[in-house]
């Protein structure tokens, strides 16, 4: 599905990956962990495009779309939630979806099905999204990004600074929607437990360097929790 090959990138003078490779599975999830600094969301921005490695390439089913802008990623299936529970405020909620289900063919039909996965955005349909909490806003920028049907979805920290409430209803939406119709899953996430109940493979980042790989899955957390303890 998605293959990040050796990737160096950063900003400016900086450089903050170091020749990372991440592979996300065909209808699986690849989990990338690793403490504030690492490098997660620049990692992300390079798969979706927003930032251009200096070296390494990006395929997507064996395509090299390194240099492909992001909204030619996005027509060919990829869709990104990026931190911060990003909405339109002065918006409704059933505005957010319209905005992005307007002219999508089963448009409607798409709207309808995320608002199945998130029935609280159905109740809240006439409140603008900047009175949400953060979780409720964090589940409309995932309902979103759901309506386009992507074919890989890149989540950056979806639980961060969420009550634990939501947090637990987020991350089973997530676990149901993994391999769901094919969907292919790049998680950046802080919640150890959670990120390998989801992943059929982890990577952990430390300082723009992948410092431990594996198979995901419950056997595995020790291994990460000591390798993000160093």
């Amino acid at each position: 599905m998605l293959e990040i090959d050796a990737v160096h990138a950063g900003y400016d003078r900086t450089t903050v990956l170091h020749g990372v490779s991440v592979a996300v599975p065909e209808g699986g999830v690849a989990a990338v962990l690793g403490h504030n600094g690492a490098g997660k969301s620049t990692l992300l921005r390079v798969a979706m495009g927003l930032l251009r490695p200096r070296s390494g390439t990006v395929l997507l089913d064996g395509e090299d779309i390194t240099r492909l802008a992001p909204h030619r990623r996005v027509a060919r299936g990829m869709a990104y939630v990026p931190q911060g529970q990003q909405c339109f405020p002065h918006l409704t909620t059933a505005e957010n979806l319209r905005l992005v289900a307007d002219g999508r063919v089963n448009g409607r039909r798409a709207v309808a099905e995320v608002l199945d996965l998130f029935p609280v955005l159905r109740e809240l349909s006439g409140r603008r999204a900047g009175l949400l909490s953060g979780g409720q806003r964090q589940q409309l920028a995932i309902a979103r990004a759901l309506i386009t049907r992507p074919r890989l979805l890149l989540l950056d920290e979806p639980t961060e600074g969420i009550q634990p409430s939501v947090v637990a209803d987020i991350e089973e939406t997530i676990l149901a929607l993994a391999g769901r119709h094919g969907l292919s899953v790049l998680l950046v996430e802080q919640h150890v437990g959670f990120a390998l109940r989801a992943a059929q493979r982890y990577h952990v980042l430390e300082a723009g360097r992948v410092t431990s790989s594996g198979a995901g899955g419950t056997a595995a957390e020790r291994t990460v929790r000591e390798a993000l303890s160093v």
